[in-house]
């Protein structure tokens, strides 16, 4: 299976500039009424898949692509391995199809199998060693080091700070960096991040809570500009 439009999949790093980083922090308010059309064309899609039907797959993947190798891409920080795990979770949609039940959005469900294939991935390279935890430390101070010596222009500060953010989303623990994900990138509500993280809604705002003090602490630099 071959995604739609493989070849223009990118690190989709958060387009902000450094007066947009305090609203980036904000994880509420992003609640919106549920979009009961959409919802009712994933379940019928789901339906249709079930049955067999190959048109219908495809039009599954070409509405919830982007999202998920996004997601997963972010998750990672390797857009290049995005594609894969993104074909491993449409390939469970599709086996998995005539079992399906609309107990909950399809968002939640597709996110759910996109949480599970991620963390399995998360596990393998950890015990490949595949990038130390020293590593990836000074990678990330790295790229958010500041030079008090020069003055960039727009550009370049844009392009840092860029940089920035997907570093201190990347040096969070893998658990807040999903919920962080889901709810600023995909603007999942706290039930459907509890759903796909298997948490209370409690724990997801506690994790965000978290999630935004590291966040702050590590763009402090660029928020105090």
């Amino acid at each position: 299976m071959q995604l739609l439009r493989s070849d223009e999949v990118q690190s989709d790093t958060l387009n902000a500039d450094v007066t947009a980083n305090a609203h980036f922090l904000d994880m509420g308010g992003l609640d919106t009424p549920a979009q009961t059309d959409e919802g009712l064309l994933d379940f019928e899609l789901m339906a249709r898949i079930g049955a067999g039907e190959h048109e219908a797959f495809r039009q599954l993947i070409e509405r919830h692509q982007d999202a998920v190798i996004g997601t997963v891409a972010k998750m990672l920080g390797n857009p290049s391995d995005a594609q894969d795990i993104a074909q491993q979770v449409f390939l469970r949609l599709w086996r998995n199809a005539k079992r399906y039940r609309p107990d909950a959005k399809f968002t939640t469900y597709l996110f759910t199998i996109t949480r599970n294939l991620v963390f399995n991935e998360s596990r393998r390279r950890k015990r490949k060693k595949e990038l130390s935890a020293d590593e990836r430390e000074a990678h990330s101070h790295h790229l958010i080091a500041e030079c008090p010596d020069r003055q960039p222009d727009a550009q370049l500060l844009q392009s840092e700070l860029q940089q920035a953010v997907d570093a201190a989303i990347a040096s969070l623990p893998e658990i807040q960096r999903m919920a962080v994900i889901l709810r600023r990138y995909e603007q999942l509500s706290y039930e459907e991040i509890a759903t796909t993280l298997r948490l209370s809604v409690s724990a997801v705002k506690s994790l965000l809570f978290r999630a935004r003090t590291s966040l702050r602490e590590a763009l402090r630099g660029y928020l105090e500009g």
